[in-house]
């Protein structure tokens, strides 16, 4: 076989293969220098090394030893082997299943007779169930209504996994105004919007950058006007307290705000701002050169020139859990309410929570609560609520219910690793770490924790516990708790 003639020396160093020609838009086309010798030679043909580079490649595939072109040192063997065969994986993660030996109410409760007498639990209120079979493992005022602060929020979770299309998006629009030169950014419900990109707590947020880039795209504005009729009612719930809005914990619910209201985005608990609403709309405005926005209304069937959308609901849900927050919560609850007919509000919120769970088969005697956050100190839930919800998205039997429900099993906090349980899990908890998955909650003079937990027989198991002790929540209350729950973990109950 005859091989092409050797190029002759370049005048300069040549690209890297990988690196497309700066003066042209793509690797398809090759510049003219490239195909030029120096002095202006004839352009010579490159289709002799293809032809050869073809049948190499047929040579390869018969596992054979040829002879390649190497454009800058002549030829070289090139030497084909035969696949290694596939590597033995062993995985050190394997699945839970439900053949492991069934934990027994005996057991569990001899597990956890010490760590559920720690004086700074009580009172204590609780439950642990096997997902598997439904038998209840140890009880402690299970029926008994307490308040769950935030672990409320995995029954809004619950509810929207059930109701709602797990890949839907909020959608926030801009629309033009009735004078020229006027827009109305239309509130979608997403208090997700990163106002500066890159410094999100909520993963896949869209930006407001990306919504003024689309308006500017359009033309000059002049004037902003701000549309919040999506939600109606007061949109700060009832009993929470507007000491709240300065410490992180909320901000007013609003269907328009950047970071959930954050005056800094990188903080998960950082100090939010008592007008979510006029803070975004002012930061949209200036970004298009106009005046600092005011309320108004969107003219009817106005054309849309501007839209940015959520991350997937099943995404909002499972950020909400992990960092605890109150705003998205209360949200992603209103979103419920207008999906099931009810009015965008702290009662229609509710309301649809309820109406959702009850229509699944949970039963709620005993339940009273305001608002979907748990913020507020009256709310009153069951431990079993908490452990009926759970049990059924962590049942090895996978029917409707359950494949719905699934996805709020991962959105729980991992012990030691991650969301609101990232720094606790230490000392005479730490057999818990990364074992332990739940929902926290802390208000004052209330701490729970309801999740689930893998034995040491690897079984998984499901608990709720509340306590309603007023000592400190740092060193006293949760340390004890974690400790009960790792109990779980390093029981061998059957």
């Amino acid at each position: 076989m005859k091989l092409p003639e050797q190029p002759k020396p370049r005048t300069e160093p040549p690209k890297k293969p990988d690196e497309a020609p700066e003066d042209l838009p793509g690797y398809d086309e090759e510049p003219e220098d490239r195909l030029t010798e120096p002095d202006d030679k004839p352009k010579k043909s490159r289709k002799p090394l293809a032809v050869v580079l073809a049948l190499l490649v047929v040579a390869a595939l018969a596992g054979a030893t040829v002879y390649a072109v190497n454009e800058f040192g002549g030829a070289a063997a090139v030497e084909t082997r035969p696949p290694a065969p596939p590597a033995d994986v062993r995985p050190l993660v394997k699945p839970v299943s439900a053949q492991g030996a069934a934990p027994t109410p005996q057991g569990v409760k001899q597990a956890l007779a010490g760590p559920a007498a720690n004086g700074a639990l009580a009172p204590l209120t609780g439950s642990v169930i096997d997902p598997a079979t439904g038998t209840v493992l140890w009880q402690q005022g299970d029926t008994t209504p307490a308040t769950p602060a935030s672990s409320l929020k995995v029954l809004t979770a619950a509810a929207a996994l059930l109701e709602l299309d797990r890949t839907a998006q909020l959608s926030t629009k801009v629309v033009q105004g009735s004078e020229p030169g006027t827009v109305v950014v239309v509130g979608g419900g997403d208090p997700t919007i990163s106002a500066v990109p890159g410094s999100s707590v909520y993963p896949g947020a869209a930006t407001l950058d990306d919504l003024v880039n689309q308006v500017k795209a359009k033309g000059p504005v002049t004037k902003v006007l701000y549309d919040l009729g999506r939600y109606t009612g007061e949109p700060m719930g009832p009993q929470w307290e507007t000491a709240d809005i300065a410490g992180g914990s909320v901000a007013p619910i609003v269907p328009f705000m950047v970071d959930g209201g954050r005056l800094d985005p990188k903080k998960v608990e950082g100090a939010r701002t008592a007008s979510p609403a006029q803070a975004a709309a002012d930061a949209f405005a200036a970004r298009l050169g106009a005046a600092a926005a005011v309320p108004g209304a969107a003219p009817q069937g106005a054309q849309t020139i501007a839209e940015v959308r959520s991350a997937p609901i099943e995404q909002l849900v499972d950020n909400m859990m992990q960092i605890s927050d109150n705003v998205l919560t209360e949200a992603v609850a209103r979103e419920l309410a207008i999906k099931t007919g009810n009015e965008p509000s702290f009662a229609g919120g509710v309301k649809a929570v309820r109406d959702t769970l009850a229509k699944h088969g949970f039963d709620l005697t005993g339940a009273n609560f305001v608002d979907g956050s748990g913020l507020s100190a009256t709310d009153k839930i069951p431990a079993k609520l908490l452990t009926d919800v759970l049990s059924a998205a962590a049942k090895p039997a996978m029917d409707e219910r359950t494949a719905k429900l699934r996805p709020l099993l991962t959105a729980l906090p991992v012990a030691g690793g991650s969301g609101t349980l990232a720094g606790r899990y230490a000392g005479a908890a730490a057999q818990g770490k990364g074992w332990v998955r739940a929902k926290t909650g802390t208000l004052t003079s209330v701490n729970a924790l309801a999740g689930v937990v893998v034995d040491q027989d690897g079984r998984v198991l499901v608990f709720a516990f509340m306590s309603g002790n007023p000592g400190n929540p740092d060193t006293e209350v949760r340390p004890a708790l974690d400790v009960l729950a790792a109990a779980l973990r390093g029981c061998g109950c059957s």
